[in-house]
């Protein structure tokens, strides 16, 4: 048995190409661009920014979304090559089936579960925070119990809140989500596309509110206390990135629209455009909005599920408040509306490749959508979100994505090099492109003679080597801020307890039960 077989492209193709018994093709790029949107603007933004100011980063927070935001754009690249050359669902999984082989084709599929599962029910908790807020502000209401708004939070340290039995309304609107999505895409596509509008405005409008209350003392605090080592960087360069790798929660999403290939109308030229254009409009908005958050506020003030209407409340404007409260709670629906997309359609791939049970591979007869995937996982990331802390399935969320991300960049050179017949309508663009201030140094190398060929062929492949590098230098930060476990970082134990129950799942069934085992190759 070979661990690393790999999933013929031919037959890969020609899943995507099933029209009648795929899924439905109606999503446009705009559509795909607002689906990106609608993934990557909700809980970094709107929760986790105060808790990375205060804990982590101070007002350097600016530079850790523009890491975060490099990192990103890094295999954003990658993830837009690889989908335009094989537009099928399944994301990096599928992506890397075709290159890297089947093992490591599982493992990103299980770490993906992290990152979509997991993810959503991060999202549902602060959506549910949002929730409480306001609820438990209307007069002459029923009042949400403590113990039914908050989940157990397991005696951690640093772990914000009141501790509770069960977080009721995270694992509410997990359920209606669910529902939503068990409908189908263009129902889902077309309440996501009227709640990105919303949102977007919501942003534009703390943005346009916020710069007039901005207090430029804010950003150089003198030292002791709170404050830390005051100034900029109050807990120091390791403190600035450690809240690049805790904020990477932030720009979770974009990979999500390359799980929809099989539902693009034309996917090999909207799959690029959708990814590119999302994480460009987002990162542009994030650097805007945390610089206005840190100077309106002093940073150790914002260690809050809710920071953004908290600075409208410190600076007196509570009515904006209650605004922003309600686009938050809108902006964290399309998060987890999409989130919760991309994980049904990762299974329905892996089950359809036989590694796990075939009725993940269940389509609805009249609606077409993955009707057995999309309600099991609800039902079990409802049962998360409701009893689980949000630090832990948060970081463990940062930790499936990024190890997605070092193998997708991988399989960028090793698709170039097996599959040289592919030409998709977007390439990861030389090094020299990317980073022009090396244009001079490149040009000069090319002339050496005996070594032109050599520069040429690095300045194609240095981009998704980058990226896989600092994907990995995020994983290393994740460390900081995080607990420990008999002194380990808690989420790369609980990373690795997962890793190994699915190693375990996939030689006991997936290794068995492959397609490539019991079909052979065409």
């Amino acid at each position: 048995m070979s661990l690393f077989r790999v999933k013929p492209l031919a037959r890969i193709l020609a899943e995507g190409a099933d029209s009648e018994h795929g899924l439905r093709r109606s999503l446009g790029p705009w559509a795909l661009t607002a689906m990106g949107i609608g993934a990557i603007i909700g809980t970094g933004i709107f929760v986790l920014t105060g808790i990375a100011s205060a804990t982590r980063a101070g007002p350097s927070l600016t530079l850790s979304f523009v890491v975060a935001g490099i990192v990103s754009a890094l295999a954003a690249l990658c993830y837009a090559e690889v989908s335009s050359k094989i537009p099928i669902s399944g994301s990096a999984y599928t992506y890397t089936y075709a290159t890297l082989g089947e093992l490591l084709a599982w493992i990103v599929g299980w770490a993906l579960v992290l990152e979509y599962a997991l993810g959503a029910a991060t999202v549902s908790i602060g959506w549910s925070g949002y929730f409480i807020n306001i609820w438990n502000h209307i007069p002459n209401v029923w009042q949400i119990p403590a113990a039914f708004a908050n989940g157990p939070h397991w005696g951690l340290a640093g772990q914000a809140g009141v501790s509770g039995l069960a977080n009721l309304p995270a694992a509410a609107i997990i359920l209606v989500i669910t529902a939503l999505l068990a409908k189908g895409t263009r129902e889902s596509g077309t309440v996501n596309a009227i709640i990105v509008t919303v949102k977007v405005a919501i942003v534009i409008f703390f943005i346009v509110v916020g710069i007039g209350h901005i207090s430029a003392v804010n950003y150089h605090l003198p030292a002791g206390g709170a404050a830390g080592m005051g100034g900029y960087f109050p807990f120091g360069w390791q403190g600035m990135l450690g809240g690049a790798a805790f904020i990477f929660f932030a720009y979770i999403g974009f990979d999500a629209v390359s799980t929809t290939a099989e539902e693009a109308k034309n996917p090999g030229r909207d799959l690029p455009f959708g990814i590119i254009m999302s994480l460009a409009i987002c990162t542009i908005l994030y650097i805007i909005v945390v610089a206005i958050l840190n100077g309106m506020v002093p940073f150790y003030k914002l260690n809050v599920a809710f920071p953004v209407a908290f600075a409208m409340n410190y600076v007196g404007l509570s009515w904006a408040s209650i605004v922003i409260s309600l686009g938050a709670i809108a902006g964290l629906t399309t998060v987890l509306l999409v989130m919760m997309f991309g994980q049904s359609r990762v299974f329905f791939s892996m089950s359809r490749d036989g590694l796990i049970p075939p009725a993940f591979t269940r389509v609805h007869p009249k609606w077409r959508t993955p009707i057995f995937s999309t309600v099991f996982f609800g039902i079990c990331i409802a049962i998360v979100a409701a009893f689980t802390p949000i630090n832990i399935v948060g970081s463990l969320t940062n930790m499936g994505t990024l190890v997605a991300f070092v193998l997708v960049s991988a399989a960028v050179p090793i698709l170039r090099w097996k599959h040289k017949e592919l030409v998709g309508k977007f390439k990861v663009p030389p090094f020299r492109y990317v980073v022009p201030i090396f244009w001079p140094i490149f040009w000069l190398l090319e002339k050496i003679p005996g070594i032109g060929a050599i520069v040429l062929w690095l300045d194609e492949i240095l981009v998704p080597i980058f990226s896989a590098i600092t994907a990995l230098g995020l994983i290393y930060y994740l460390r900081i801020g995080n607990p420990l476990f008999y002194g380990f970082p808690i989420v790369w134990f609980w990373f690795v307890v997962w890793l190994v129950l699915g190693l375990i799942f996939y030689f006991s069934y997936g290794a068995r039960k492959s397609n490539l085992v019991t079909r052979g190759s065409p």
